[in-house]
């Protein structure tokens, strides 16, 4: 059966879409900045011949808990700003292979490029996300510009910065009612920042990574998409409130607890002061 041009792959699509805006709100400058999707075989089978490997391609993480599981990843040291024009150039079609120490390059990544740096860091979320959540597909990581701010002037506590965020903005609570973490400030792209990121991953779909960025992971792209943009949002909230000489009043405990009643949601336990 003759395959269909890969670019029509709707997985394809949404990476060029979506590296797209997240750099055209600045998040992802020069080559910052690294998404992982997990595919499902019967998505990527009508565009490729699945037993025809380009090359392989070695990793530092061992990933064989997602062995034969296939991605479509950003490529290392690519711009977001160019996937659009030259999406085989700057993305690239991967496959585990059953030993969880190589990858099987099924398409893209042309001129000999390879997956972003922090794909084991993305691997470790998946595997901490899945066990979670097995529906969850997406792992994001940029440079959120106001919560990366944050991150230099907010105390790097995980209570009150996600109070802070759902201080700031009536729909925080709903869109992460589990709140933000937050790990030390890490070197990037070694299997300890990944470590310490899947751990915290066991619990929010957030993690801060102090003056560097944020991840997210999620069911589909809009849902992580979404949950970084809303958290933004919030710290851009915050920084204007800051440089307005600061809060004077906000959202009270007890008007979050009629929101979370009112949306069906759990707030992190021990988050919000017990209802009165």
């Amino acid at each position: 059966m003759k395959k269909i041009d890969i670019l029509q792959a709707p997985f394809v699509k949404e990476m060029m879409n979506t590296t797209a805006n997240l750099y055209r709100l600045g998040w992802d400058e020069r080559n910052g900045g690294n998404i992982s999707y997990l595919l499902k075989e019967e998505e990527v089978r009508p565009f490729l011949e699945l037993d025809q490997v380009i090359r392989e391609i070695p990793m530092i993480f061992d990933a064989s808990k997602l062995a034969g599981c296939y991605f479509i990843v950003t490529g290392s040291g690519k711009y977001f700003k160019n996937v659009a024009d030259e999406p085989s150039e700057n993305l690239g079609i991967v496959r585990v292979a059953e030993d969880g120490c190589s990858l099987d390059l099924l398409w893209g990544l042309e001129n000999f490029a390879v997956p972003t740096s922090e794909l084991p860091s993305h691997f470790m979320s998946h595997i901490a996300r899945l066990e979670v959540d097995p529906e969850n597909r997406i792992v994001m990581h940029n440079h959120a510009s106001h919560l990366l701010a944050m991150s230099f002037t907010h105390e790097l506590e995980e209570k009150a910065f996600t109070r802070t965020l759902w201080q700031m903005c009536t729909e925080c609570l709903v869109v992460f009612p589990e709140g933000v973490s937050i790990i030390p400030w890490m070197v990037p792209g070694t299997n300890e920042i990944g470590e310490a990121t899947a751990a915290k991953m066991k619990e929010t779909r957030l993690v801060l990574w102090p003056q560097h960025g944020i991840y997210g992971a999620g069911r589909d792209m809009d849902e992580v998409f979404g949950l970084i943009e809303t958290a933004e949002k919030a710290a851009q909230v915050y920084t204007y409130v800051c440089a307005q000489g600061g809060v004077r009043q906000t959202i009270s405990d007890a008007d979050l607890w009629r929101l979370a009643d009112a949306f069906g949601i759990l707030p992190r336990e021990g988050y919000l002061e017990p209802r009165s």
